[in-house]
């Protein structure tokens, strides 16, 4: 019996190892391998392995957030390098709370595979460095009005490292310790010219000790920031360092959303950034509102919102409402205002052309004709406290009369202050929807639309070249008596009605909260980084640079500038606008968001 099994051990054992060989054929399809003393080394051809990192979304309490979260992408983004031929063991996600963390989760990840350069995983399989992609998202601190749009906005990473070495990093420690140097020299030189005085004053003086007591704070809060900046300072050098170490062995580096400042990544994901969003909302205003045809006798009022974050400089908080009341004040530049100039900058753009040809106006006058690019801080405003968009709302629709204000479109940017701009228009005496702009669409329509019961055919209303009041005084010289007070009681009642209708609201986000809203047409439009398109654009690149091919071959690539260096590939896919005509199909049946989230 023990000579009958022998050959069907022999055969068993003959299928495992043609079965194992299959195996190792399957996970290295497509590719060239070269196998010596049972190990088996990927080439150029294989799609080889990626590995992913991104900041980490936090806990997010309220509904208020946008779609654009890093956690969204990540599984989009695994299932396409899934479906790009990436095996699954071959894709890696870590997640860092902190650019300290996450700089040395990416140092530990090349020095560990570098020292692992040749050596066999548990399938007997090597992944050549040329065979590896890193994607990475860097952790960029971003202020309170810029995480209203999302994770995706395009932000950049400051270093202290340039081509000439530790300059740049000693310039800055310099002069942060020279400006620390000199509060410090004044309190030391005090204390040691006249210790026994200093010491009687302070068995004299409680206002001395108190003064002493908050100098101490002051001193340990400013040592505090300082070792903060030293440790994002040495975070940001040992990422750029990790990334060279890998490019130079042959990895290769694709930077999502944020740049870095004087490096050169071998391809930049730019999901979105401020001018794009401000322009986006400008074109489907004047599109909607078909500014091509108005004319300077019966303008357009759009109302322009350009929410931002100031510096806290330990001002009072009188001083910032009062600042926040008044939206023309000036505004400093910072950094923390670039986001809001660069979207005014997309805004005006699009709208320039039409306030100059006097067919757009601003109702509270913030905008005129001779606005330019530069003039952001006209209707910047304040936005770190809640329902401030809603005060600056409210201050320049002020009306005189029993009648509000006319406003054809509300320029909200991001879906947070579209909420506010919702919510104060109800209590301003607006009313209607964006649907009533088109009498033939109704809220029945459009939710019949989102069901997928019909499509919508949308047409514009008929706009008259006159102007309501210009109408008005031509009926005037033929009217008189009785039937000229019939008519303008008539012609009264027709103005409040218009000035009361509801506006165009757009914003930015999408957020789950605001989508009834869209659904119901308080809000006009919303809009979202083409999240799988552009999940499928990096799963594409990753199989291209791991293969040797040239990203040059793909429509969505182009070259350009990023973080200080010229002709970086960088992969792009237009924004989706959303509003109630197109949600089915832009968010419903992707999957971005389901029928409940809808409200449906």
């Amino acid at each position: 019996m023990v000579f009958a099994h022998r050959p069907a051990t022999a055969f068993t054992a003959l299928a495992a190892t043609c079965a194992m060989v299959l195996s190792l054929a399957s996970c290295a399809s497509n590719a060239d391998t070269h196998t010596n003393d049972g190990q088996t080394t990927i080439t150029m051809s294989s799609t080889g392995a990626v590995a992913l990192f991104t900041p980490s979304d936090g806990i997010t309490l309220s509904q208020q957030t946008p779609l654009n979260k890093w956690a969204k992408l990540t599984p989009d983004l695994t299932a396409s390098l899934a479906d790009a031929g990436f095996k699954k063991d071959n894709i890696t996600h870590t997640t860092s709370d902190s650019l300290d963390k996450q700089s040395r989760a990416i140092q530990d990840y090349v020095v560990s595979h570098l020292s692992d350069k040749g050596k066999t995983n548990d399938a007997g399989i090597v992944i050549e460095p040329e065979n590896m992609t890193l994607l990475v998202a860097p952790v960029v601190e971003a202020d309170a009005s810029t995480r209203q749009y999302g994770d995706y906005v395009s932000q950049e990473l400051r270093t202290t490292q340039d081509e000439s070495g530790d300059d740049a990093d000693t310039a800055a420690n310099g002069s942060s310790n020279s400006s620390s140097a000199g509060s410090s020299s004044g309190s030391t030189s005090g204390s040691s010219d006249s210790k026994d005085s200093a010491d009687a004053k302070d068995s004299t003086d409680p206002s001395e000790s108190s003064d002493d007591a908050s100098s101490d704070s002051s001193s340990d809060a400013t040592d505090s920031a300082d070792t903060a900046d030293d440790t994002q300072a040495e975070a940001a050098d040992r990422l750029v360092s990790s990334l060279k170490l890998a490019k130079e062995s042959g990895m290769h580096v694709v930077l999502l959303g944020n740049s870095i400042e004087g490096y050169k990544p071998d391809a930049f994901v730019k999901f979105t950034d401020a001018q794009t969003i401000g322009k986006l909302q400008a074109e489907k205003v004047v599109s909607k509102l078909q500014l091509a045809k108005a004319s300077k006798d019966n303008p357009k009022r759009i109302e322009v919102l350009l929410p931002y974050t100031p510096v806290k400089d330990g001002t009072s908080d009188d001083a910032s409402d009062s600042a926040s009341d008044d939206a023309s004040g000036a505004v400093a530049d910072t950094d923390e205002s670039t986001f809001a100039q660069e979207a005014f900058r997309g805004i005006w753009q699009v709208l320039g052309a039409y306030y100059e040809k006097g067919v757009a106006e601003s109702p509270s006058g913030t905008l005129d004709a001779n606005t330019t690019e530069d003039d952001w801080h006209a209707v910047a405003y304040d936005a770190s406290k809640e329902g401030s968009s809603a005060k600056v709302l409210a201050t320049r629709l002020k009306s005189g009369t029993d009648s509000p204000t006319r406003v054809d479109a509300v320029i909200a940017l991001n879906d947070y202050v579209a909420s506010e701009v919702v919510s104060e228009l109800k209590d301003l005496g607006y009313t209607g929807s964006a649907a009533d702009i088109n009498p033939q669409i109704t809220i029945s329509g459009i939710v019949g639309n989102i069901a997928g019961k019909k499509d919508l055919a949308r047409q514009a209303v008929p706009d008259p070249i006159k102007s309501p009041e210009n109408d008005t005084a031509d009926q005037d010289a033929a009217d008189d008596g009785a039937a000229k007070d019939e008519h303008d009681a008539s012609s009264d009642k027709t103005d409040k009605a218009r000035d009361s209708q509801w506006p165009l609201v757009t914003g930015y986000g999408a957020y789950i909260s605001n989508i009834p809203s869209v659904v119901n047409g308080k809000q006009w439009m919303t809009g979202i980084a083409n999240r799988k398109a552009i999940a499928s654009d990096i799963a594409d690149a990753c199989v291209r640079l791991n293969t040797g091919k040239a990203l040059s071959g793909m429509s969505s690539v182009r070259n350009g500038e990023v973080g200080g260096v010229a002709k970086v590939p960088i992969i792009s896919e237009p924004p989706l606008a959303v509003s109630a005509s197109n949600l089915k199909a832009a968010l419903i049946d992707p999957g971005y968001i389901t029928l409940a989230d809808a409200g449906l």
